[in-house]
């Protein structure tokens, strides 16, 4: 529980998951997608046969949190990502899938078992609610971003595998199922929390406003501004659940209030495409990451090498451990990389690398297909 300390007689106490993944949510009621086109999502009365025989699909990073916004406020990164090949297979079980490859990163701690896999359980969600069980299908998964860093990599996977079995029947459903079935697998693996997988799906920034029912928000980032990321990712694990266990028990009102101000001034420079606002606002985190950043070796001095270097803020991505710092030039962004490097190497003792990406408004989708 937390407890905001109204005066000294009187306090607001309200729950604080800090292990989202050892709950059991309650069953959604609803969904309601608040985006700029309303969904046109026709209900699946009869199993769809495949329009294709394979396709190849890609789901971006994200960058979860973005300071102030646990858990509610998540974007998508440009450029970096898994990929999901699928096949209809016959030497598949009708209705079943198989997990053929894995490669990539971190290959070696994850299951071939689609049961046990981020990818294998949001595709079988997918089948699921299109009622397949006539074909089998055989699913291939590369991984672009390694496990633990902070960048969604399950969410990305997910995503990547649920619009690829959508895609191979044909589309059938629209966003609000993929979000569901990507929900499925994050919960399985690293807790219910939609901040990742949204984007993820989606593209762009998303503000997840409720869980019970989902509903989440499209924040549509001007066109005509440009906004890249400095993500910097040392050689160091920070697994979600126990980055989860350090956040507080309890939240004083101050830090609440100050939170929530912070949270709505950020959503307002999305919107306005204001990136000094929007990187003040990020990194201005009073609850989550003061207990996160410690956690991390030299996170302290690598955030604050970057707002030397010129960058508008700095925040841990996720739970950690990258580091990820915003600006509107991409070879400026490649110096506050490069000074974040070596502040980790100084403060951290760690081997960390840089990469400057801009903001994926599409989200995961179709690369390549056959009939």
């Amino acid at each position: 529980m937390a407890t905001f300390y109204l005066s000294p007689s009187k306090s607001l106490t309200i729950p604080l998951q800090t292990d989202l993944s050892s709950s059991t949510p309650k069953p959604l009621v609803g969904f309601r997608c608040n985006l700029s086109l309303p969904s046109k999502t026709p209900a699946v009365t009869a199993e769809p046969p495949p329009v294709y025989s394979t396709v190849k699909t890609f789901a971006p990073a994200t960058v979860a949190n973005l300071g102030p916004g646990f858990d509610f406020l998540g974007c998508a990164v440009d450029g970096l990502g898994d990929f999901v090949s699928l096949s209809v297979d016959s030497l598949v079980h009708p209705g079943e899938i198989s997990i053929s490859d894995i490669s990539g990163n971190n290959v070696g701690k994850l299951s071939k078992n689609p049961l046990w896999n981020c990818a294998g359980i949001a595709a079988i969600e997918v089948m699921k609610m299109l009622g397949i069980r006539n074909v089998g299908l055989s699913l291939s998964l590369e991984k672009g971003l390694p496990l633990g860093s902070g960048l969604g990599s399950s969410a990305a996977s997910a995503a990547a595998a649920a619009v690829a079995v959508n895609e191979i029947f044909g589309n059938k459903l629209g966003i609000e199922e993929l979000v569901l079935a990507g929900l499925k697998s994050e919960e399985k693996v690293s807790g219910y929390h939609a901040d990742n997988v949204a984007p993820a799906i989606m593209g762009g920034f998303v503000l997840i406003r409720s869980y019970q029912p989902l509903d989440l928000i499209q924040l549509k980032f001007p066109n005509d501004k440009q906004l890249f990321f400095v993500l910097v990712t040392p050689e160091f694990e920070a697994p979600t659940k126990k980055m989860r266990a350090a956040l507080p028990a309890e939240i004083g009102m101050p830090h609440h209030v100050w939170n929530c101000s912070q949270a709505g001034a950020l959503v307002a420079s999305v919107l306005q495409g204001d990136l000094m606002g929007l990187g003040k606002a990020l990194s201005s985190d009073k609850i989550v990451e003061p207990r996160r950043a410690p956690l991390i070796p030299g996170m302290e001095g690598v955030k604050k090498a970057a707002m030397e270097a010129g960058a508008f803020g700095c925040t841990i991505s996720g739970a950690g451990p990258t580091a990820v710092a915003v600006t509107d030039n991409e070879d400026r962004g490649k110096e506050i990389g490069e000074l974040m490097v070596q502040a980790f190497a100084k403060e951290g003792k760690l081997k960390a690398y840089a990469t400057v990406k801009q903001l994926d408004r599409v989200g995961a989708r179709l690369v390549s297909s056959a009939r």
